[in-house]
């Protein structure tokens, strides 16, 4: 592991930092993709008090919980793979050393670079778990919704308890992002294998392919109703 190694490694959590943050607010004047989805879950919410035979709101939480479920057991997949990939460090070592462009820097360091892939897919499992969890509270909170007699009778405590609904959701969908930027990260930490400025370069392109995604690209126009303007 060399200076240039941990350099690599300080910029890659801090990009991770940073666009952790910017998801959740503005960037050059933009909203992100993740805060005006985040308005939508609440009109839907809030619409779906309107009725009360509420079958395809139930459709959508239970799809909401198996693409959740989904990318859990994908995590857990990559973390056994990770864990083949360091019972097979003998085989992997004799092909790294015969790859011209690749930095090899020892045995040790590369275990030490499985092991960081290791918890990051154990940081997206973690995620995803969670906001596994959270989407299923927040089904037993929609299934706690009152009926149309009932918001007439009381309507204040029908936004109230809408409003308790639409908070789990949010942060089930928080988490949920938190895992999938977990996934789409470890695309560019697979760039420290080749070496440190390669790890620099992947990890720099995947935040910004992320920030044009969720400040620039068309279904975040689409999300809006600007689809009169076009991206690249």
């Amino acid at each position: 592991m060399t200076l240039h190694d941990y350099a690599a490694l300080a910029i890659f959590f801090v990009l991770w930092l940073v666009y952790s943050k910017l998801t959740g607010g503005t960037f050059m004047g933009r909203s992100s993709l993740t805060s005006e989805m985040a308005n939508w879950r609440r009109d839907w919410i809030m619409n779906s008090l309107r009725r009360d035979l509420r079958m395809i709101d139930t459709q959508i939480l239970a799809g909401l919980q198996n693409g959740t479920a989904f990318f859990a057991s994908t995590s857990l997949f990559a973390i056994g793979g990770c864990f083949a990939l360091l019972g097979a460090t003998d085989q992997v070592e004799n092909v790294f050393k015969d790859l011209p462009f690749v930095t090899y820097v020892g045995r040790t360091a590369f275990e030490m670079k499985v092991i960081g892939l290791t918890a990051i897919f154990g940081y997206s499992f973690f995620k995803f778990g969670w906001s596994y969890r959270l989407f299923n509270y927040c089904t037993i909170l929609f299934g706690g919704l009152p009926m149309l007699r009932d918001i007439e009778a009381n309507s204040e405590a029908a936004a109230i308890a809408a409003e308790r609904t639409v908070q789990m959701n949010i942060i089930a969908g928080r988490h949920f992002n938190a895992g999938l930027r977990a996934l789409f990260l470890s695309l560019g930490y697979l760039g420290w294998f080749i070496g440190p400025t390669m790890f620099t370069a992947t990890t720099v392109l995947i935040i910004v392919v992320l920030i044009r995604r969720q400040f620039f690209s068309n279904a975040r126009m689409a999300l809006l109703g600007d689809m009169n303007a076009r991206t690249l």
